[in-house]
């Protein structure tokens, strides 16, 4: 199984440059190209680096593609959990609007990470990082059934965002930010 390979605490800055040179070269390759078509020859020399400096960072292109996209994961996770207090039942968060509307640029690039669903390598990474944030917060405010609500959460979540990418939902970024939001707000309050 392909994946975005640990960093380490004090990664070496060499290292983190290269990484980020090669996440910018598979971003604007992707962007003129499906990923399918995008070669580790053609993305290395775009980035500036041989061909086996690609292979001592990454396994293949999908791992690559999943650290490019890590921080849409971050984003997420921030944005479905960028309020206090009680929220809104009926519109979602300012950061949660704003998180859908940012996926439009690189919307075929994400598709290509997240199947129909939640599923593919984008999709399991979302869903395993909001669960654990999920199980977190929820165990922290003693909710009950913490696992089983922070489950249907990332799944929901997951599910909702990448049948929006491709297509199988009908709204504009604001309109699925407040669909989902209203979700998340029911199971939340379900338990």
């Amino acid at each position: 199984m392909t994946g975005t390979p640990p960093r380490p605490a004090a990664e070496d800055p060499r290292a983190a440059r290269t990484r980020a040179r090669l996440r910018a070269a598979l971003l604007a390759e992707c962007a003129e190209r499906p990923l399918a078509d995008v070669g580790v020859a053609a993305l290395a020399r775009r980035a500036g680096v041989g061909r086996a400096t690609f292979y001592v960072h990454y396994d293949d292109l999908e791992a690559l593609a999943v650290d490019a996209c890590a921080d849409v994961v971050r984003d997420a996770v921030d944005a479905l959990h960028a309020w206090r207090g009680r929220p809104d039942p009926v519109h979602a968060p300012p950061a949660l609007r704003d998180f859908f509307a940012g996926l439009v640029p690189h919307r075929d690039l994400y598709r290509e990470l997240l199947a129909p669903g939640g599923g593919g390598p984008l999709g399991r990474v979302l869903h395993r990082d909001l669960r654990a944030h999920s199980v977190a917060e929820r165990e922290l405010a003693g909710a009950a059934d913490a696992p089983l609500v922070a489950s249907a959460v990332a799944a929901t979540f997951a599910g909702v965002l990448a049948d929006w990418l491709h297509g199988l939902l009908d709204a504009g970024p604001g309109e699925v930010a407040d669909q989902v939001w209203q979700l998340l707000v029911t199971l939340h309050m379900s338990r």
